[in-house]
């Protein structure tokens, strides 16, 4: 067992140091690779990933059951990956078509889909040309100090605003304000927080 980990400790340096060599990935410092995440940056796309973010992709000592690897994608022209500063991610998948931003100090817990196309457009006016249909893409705003729950679903054109919580299992499909609890399919407000003038904490 020892071996097998230290074996697994040499692989994800390795990992790190090949995905360095991309030059549409651009790691600003640190980052703390746990297992190995699925990077696929194709084209003129990007990923720009801010000093000591986390990307976990192993279920060991991580309190839930991931389902899969860290799946970071951008695979159209121009596409945009961007990760803040000490943001983690765990076992969920990003893809972009245009670009998804995420802010500072964000949580997102296992099994997230965060997408900014639905990959085919709803067709209805020609059901069977549907399969052949790419989706239109739009924006993804993740601001700093999001945490979002796990098996949550974030799709297109969603910005979730500073420090709101979007619960487990969860699909945002309308922008979310900042310092909210939102939960449900489709996610809703359940709570308002508001910032004390004279207090730095946070009180509902």
């Amino acid at each position: 067992m020892y071996i097998f980990r230290k074996f697994k400790k040499i692989y994800e340096k390795i990992f790190i140091y090949f995905i360095m060599k991309d030059k549409r990935i651009i790691i600003k410092n640190k980052v703390n690779i746990h297992g190995v995440p699925l990077i696929d940056i194709r084209n003129k796309s990007k990923l720009i990933i801010e000093d000591n973010v986390t990307l976990t992709s192993k279920n060991r000592g991580y309190h839930l059951n991931m389902y899969g690897p860290v799946k970071i994608m951008a695979d159209k022209e121009q596409g945009l990956i961007s990760i803040g500063k000490n943001t983690r991610i765990h076992g969920s998948c990003l893809h972009a078509c245009k670009s998804i931003i995420i802010g500072r100090n964000c949580l997102i817990a296992a099994n997230c889909q965060i997408i900014d196309s639905n990959g085919h457009d709803l067709s209805f006016d020609d059901v069977e040309n549907r399969i052949n249909t790419k989706g239109i893409a739009k924006e993804v705003y993740i601001e700093d100090n999001v945490w979002i729950g796990a098996n949550s679903i974030i799709l297109p054109g969603v910005r979730i605003g500073f420090g709101s919580v979007i619960a487990a299992n969860s699909v945002v499909k309308n922008d979310i304000p900042s310092m909210v609890l939102a939960g449900g399919n489709p996610a809703i407000i359940i709570k308002k927080y508001r910032k004390e003038i004279n207090n730095d904490s946070y009180s509902s």
